[in-house]
């Protein structure tokens, strides 16, 4: 039996962030949508290092799901994140119903214009309203002083930021560096659905990301890095590469086609068999 502290409404969160407030207690978040793993865990101590106290929220946000994707198979397991969370040193656990963040009549949406609109933007139109609505609900019901993310989902991490500062939310967004197995495949929940044969294939997109950067750093351009990096993911048996981009890492907006002159990010996203993954790397 866990023994970390679970509370589901946001009068309770609120309940126990202001005792700890009163106390003089700085206030970590860690948003998840549970099936957690390294990744999730390696923010919640970078939470820890930041903070007094740690808060994980665990909700599998509907409305960052668009049609036809994996909601309903998306993994959960609430017993045993609760026992990982522990392990890790998370002070509450926030794990809402779905009534309790969108109750009857929501009907709001946050759009961050900008960094939402390339990459995942284009590919999942409504995703990214979905994310900014439910970290801002988040953020202001917890009112934690930080809120920690992964680097693994880059474009997400840098629309919290734009979102934060925008609207002026008095809290301040940590990232997390990424989290790899051995074989460089980052950490994500859903490599669950990665079958044995597709697992072997994964990690050629880290390798590929790698191969990448280095030649991006020798002068090659970037309008023939990103075909041929496309090409060889192809080739080592990705079904489809949605994008393999070379970004500027802190607006996201396109470098090239020629040779970049500063710092970069290449952020790319391919899918084998069911399952969709993403990944990054700096320049």
């Amino acid at each position: 039996m866990s023994l970390i502290k679970i509370v589901r409404t946001r009068m309770e969160l609120r309940s126990v962030v202001s005792e700890w407030r009163a106390a003089g207690t700085a206030v970590a978040l860690t948003p998840t949508m549970g099936a957690l793993h390294e990744g999730h865990l390696s923010l919640v101590r970078l939470a820890r290092s930041l903070a007094d106290r740690s808060v994980v929220s665990l909700f599998v946000n509907p409305t960052q799901f668009g049609p036809n994707e994996d909601f309903e198979a998306y993994p959960r397991n609430e017993l045993q994140d609760a026992e990982l969370l522990e392990g890790a040193g998370c002070d509450l656990l926030y794990a809402p119903a779905a009534e309790e963040i969108y109750p009857p009549g929501f009907s709001t949406s946050i759009e961050v214009s900008g960094v939402s609109k390339p990459m995942e933007g284009a590919k999942r139109p409504t995703h990214f309203a979905g994310v900014a609505t439910i970290v801002s609900k988040l953020l202001i019901q917890c009112q934690a002083d930080f809120a920690t993310f992964g680097e693994k989902d880059y474009q997400q991490l840098q629309l919290i930021r734009r979102l934060v500062r925008d609207l002026d939310i008095p809290t301040t967004v940590v990232g997390g560096p990424i989290v790899r197995d051995e074989d460089g495949l980052a950490l994500s929940s859903r490599n669950a659905y990665l079958t044995e044969n597709e697992r072997s294939v994964a990690p050629a997109l880290y390798r590929t990301l790698r191969s990448a950067a280095e030649a991006l750093g020798q002068g090659a351009t970037v309008s023939a890095v990103e075909s041929r990096s496309i090409h060889e993911l192809r080739t080592a048996g990705f079904d489809v590469v949605d994008y393999f981009d070379v970004r500027n890492p802190e607006d996201l907006q396109p470098l090239g086609p020629g040779r970049i002159t500063g710092p970069a990010r290449i952020i790319a996203a391919a899918q084998i068999g069911r399952t969709r993954l993403l990944d990054n790397v700096a320049v």
